[in-house]
């Protein structure tokens, strides 16, 4: 049974998971036709693969180290620090440290990417 989304006005914790981070998985918090909040939780080199999605989109370090990659280069991210990536933007994720990030993403009448983001939520244990 899937986790229901936050409703509006819902109040939602987004503090550092600690001690629990090595045993929580990736949730989708909010959901609306027009945004979306994914808390995600990587393991240390766990790769989000490439992918895009149509409107800006940030990724927002809560805890660990994660690496946002692009054509243009690569961003380090650590607790605290957030990026704005611009629609259509490439880019995949490389955690360096178990980590939880929280993606904030643009809709399109509930659809994050045509053929971009939509399909690309797939998580994989790749090493680089």
């Amino acid at each position: 049974m899937a986790l229901p989304h936050a409703r509006p006005m819902d109040i939602i914790s987004v503090a550092p998971l600690g001690d629990a981070l090595a045993q929580s998985v990736s949730t989708s918090l909010i959901k609306t036709d027009r945004l979306q909040l994914l808390h995600l939780v990587l393991r240390a080199h766990q790769n989000q693969p490439d992918h895009h999605v149509d409107e800006e989109c940030t990724v927002h370090c809560l805890e660990g180290v994660v690496e946002v990659v692009t054509p243009g280069g690569v961003r380090q991210l650590r607790p605290g620090q957030v990026v704005l990536l611009p629609g259509k933007e490439r880019h995949s994720l490389r955690a360096r440290t178990d980590c939880a990030v929280l993606v904030t993403l643009v809709l399109d009448h509930g659809d994050a990417g045509h053929g971009g983001g939509t399909g690309a939520r797939t998580l994989r244990n790749d090493k680089t």
